[in-house]
């Protein structure tokens, strides 16, 4: 039988590897539990427009909403479109404007502009409170973003001031025009923060971002800048500008995180101006447009503060109103509660609400990720001598060569790429490793005579709990890896979790088979990778075989469809209730892949030993078992959730997983006792 040895110069890599693991994960929780204050933000078009439909003075309604939880409003570009229903201005095009011109509303204006029908006719009034204010910003932004040459001023009769504008209607009418001051003005004056979404300027020049922080300049409530649109305001050529601005104004990047949750809505210059501005950035959660009205109230309250604040590291919670009312309560009533709620929810959980808090810029010690790295090779190179033996010295000289080639990078200060390779071997190795000492220790550990249910389940969660100890260090070596600014704001992000749920079940296959005898009952043979797998190849197809496969296919379609954030296999309603409930009565939900599946598998593997059941079947249950404590590694990679969130969930994970593991171990043993019972024929059948 082939003798496999821990090195112990390895192990020894291994664990000063760890301790450098431990001070990054602590300080990485310092930085995390310093960034609790959640700003709640609504549109303030949508208090505006609630106020029209309801009939309600504005100003209530804007009171009503600060009571209820509202921080800040979010202030978007004004358009004409806007302007006018707002009677602010009033916008002709050319045609119409032709039909209008024997009332006398039109006069010239001294230089024999004669009316296009092709223009667009821009009226306001001395009359109207604001009106020429509006429309001198207006005159400046349609100025600034068509030119001077299709912009004229018009005389109009009266009172009146007016632009010729050489534009489409239909166009010119919905397009972006620039921050309005007096609605920021209107925003300030009721008490809010202001969230400014500027959209950019087509060949954007340094003017152009200068004259949006211009007119943002009076106003001091301006927490930051929430961009719209395909590309954020000074891309491509004038990010530069943009965050000198933004720094010298301490605003805040706000990045609406993607509704498949991986990093950011598709913004050009986006992850460029975060980092231009020093990652003074906080990141933003909105429920999609199309699936809030499928939402019932409470179901949204709590997402917001359980499965995105705390989870997500979400620090900006944008509002969506609610357009239909909730039974027994007006429309008003309706979003005053569900902004309530939020609220509620969000102090029960520790945080507090105001201006969006963000992370401090945090890097870890070059020489504590150099350490770590070290470590995480020395761990394959490990799991490699348990999958076939050789030489120390070979062991040593491919340590040294993958160190060097990890490492240089990183102590050089950049070495992201290094970075994110360490954290996948660590994720795939480490789990694996855990499995691979629990093999070596049933393989050389007699079982208990008689292998009662108790001895069952005492030396199963006992296995468990330490298998799952081991797998925690290989947690805590991605968590700290990948543990700065950029990897907590999801800047960066860990990459290869496709691979992280499919390589620890080829390398335990691969420890598995030299261990044991796949198709043998009893260990008495000598087992062998080459002689397994060529039982495997040679296998009879039957029938059952086919089902088998075809089980197992379906098994995987399931697993790898539900990993990573791909629109894959979608999660059934009774699954989601389990979750929700989960998330009431833990401080994290533990992952379904660990607690329901995985170990409750590895309890079962161990009756599967004791009892003596078909290797094979031990074999599946050790493949289960796996994807259990892979599941736990991977939840540090979600570098967005805290890393002492991760910790609870993989423990309470492991202790619910147990009790499953536990019942399942006594339903095995109830089947048994039931099939024995109806297999026994009564003595007149002899």
């Amino acid at each position: 039988m082939t003798k496999f040895k821990y090195n112990r110069i390895l192990l020894m890599l291994i664990g000063i590897g760890f301790l450098a693991a431990l001070v990054v994960g602590w300080q990485r929780h310092l930085v995390e539990v310093n960034n609790s204050t959640v700003e709640l933000v609504l549109d303030y078009e949508d208090i505006t427009a609630l106020a029209q439909s309801e009939g309600v003075p504005e100003a209530l309604l804007m009171q009503q909403f600060k009571d209820a939880g509202i921080n800040s409003l979010a202030v978007y570009d004004t358009t004409l479109e806007k302007l006018e229903k707002s009677g602010k201005l009033t916008v002709v095009p050319g045609a119409e404007l032709l039909g209008r011109y024997r009332t006398g509303v039109y006069a010239d204006n001294g230089k024999n502009v004669p009316i296009l029908p092709s223009d667009v006719y821009i009226v306001a009034d001395e009359a109207v409170p604001g009106g020429l204010r509006q429309f001198e910003e207006v005159k400046a932004d349609l100025m600034r973003r068509l030119g001077t040459n299709r912009v004229q001023d018009v005389a109009f009769a009266g009172s009146k001031r007016g632009l010729a504008v050489a534009a489409s209607y239909e166009k010119l009418y919905k397009e972006n025009l620039g921050l309005s001051t007096q609605e920021m003005e209107t925003v300030s004056g009721y008490g809010y923060n202001i969230v400014a979404r500027p959209s950019n300027f087509t060949n954007v020049k340094p003017s152009d971002v200068a004259a949006v922080f211009e007119r943002m300049q009076p106003f001091n409530t301006i927490t930051g800048i929430m961009p719209v649109g395909d590309a954020v305001l000074g891309y491509p050529g004038q990010l530069p500008v943009t965050a000198e601005q933004m720094r010298q104004k301490n605003q805040t990047l706000y990045m609406i995180e993607n509704p498949m949750q991986l990093q950011f809505l598709k913004q050009d210059g986006l992850l460029e101006l975060a980092a231009a501005n020093g990652y003074n950035s906080a990141r933003v959660y909105v429920i999609p447009k199309d699936e809030q009205p499928k939402l019932k109230m409470d179901e949204a309250i709590h997402r917001w503060a359980i499965t995105v604040d705390q989870e997500r590291n979400i620090r900006v919670n944008l509002i969506r109103k609610y357009d239909k009312p909730e039974p027994g309560l007006s429309l008003i009533d309706t979003n005053l509660k569900y902004v309530g709620g939020i609220k509620e929810t969000i102090l029960d959980r520790g945080f507090t609400t105001g201006r969006a808090g963000v992370f401090q810029v945090y890097y870890p010690n070059l020489w504590l990720l150099a350490f770590i790295t070290i470590g995480a090779v020395a761990a394959g190179v490990l799991l490699l001598t348990l999958i076939k033996p050789f030489s120390a010295r070979v062991q040593y000289l491919l340590l040294i060569a993958l160190s060097v080639l990890l490492v240089l990078p990183i102590l050089k200060g950049g070495g992201t790429l290094s970075r994110q390779m360490v954290a996948l071997i660590s994720a795939t190795v480490f789990p694996v490793l855990a499995m691979t000492w629990q093999l070596d220790r049933w393989k050389h550990k007699r079982p208990y005579a008689g292998s009662s249910l108790m001895r069952i389940f005492i030396d199963g969660f006992g296995g468990l709990v330490i298998t799952t100890a081991l797998s925690l260090v290989g947690g805590f070596y991605v968590g700290a890896i990948l543990g700065d600014i950029r990897f907590l704001l999801e800047i960066e992000i860990f990459r290869g979790v496709k691979l992280t749920f499919v390589l620890p079940l080829i390398l335990i296959t691969l420890t598995y088979f030299p261990r044991f005898e796949l198709f043998a009952s009893q260990a008495n043979n000598r087992p062998d990778m080459m002689d397994n797998l060529k039982k495997i190849l040679n296998y009879p197809i039957y029938v059952k075989t086919l089902v088998g496969v075809a089980i197992m296919a379906l098994a995987g379609w399931v697993y790898l469809g539900r990993s990573g954030h791909t629109a894959g296999v979608p999660v059934p309603g009774i699954e989601i209730k389990l979750r929700t409930f989960l998330e009431n009565v833990m401080y994290a939900r533990p992952r379904e892949k660990e607690f329901l599946i995985g170990h409750p598998a590895f309890i079962l593997a161990v009756m599967s030993l004791y009892r003596k059941w078909p290797r094979f079947s031990h074999y599946v249950l050790v493949i289960i078992a796996t994807v259990g404590q892979g599941s736990l590694v991977e939840t540090f990679a979600h570098i967005r959730t805290p890393i002492s969130m991760s910790l609870v969930r993989g423990v309470e994970g492991m202790v619910t997983g147990a009790m499953i593991g536990l019942l399942a171990v006594i339903a095995v043993q109830v089947l048994h006792y039931l099939s024995f019972l109806l297999g026994r024929r009564p003595v007149i059948d002899e």
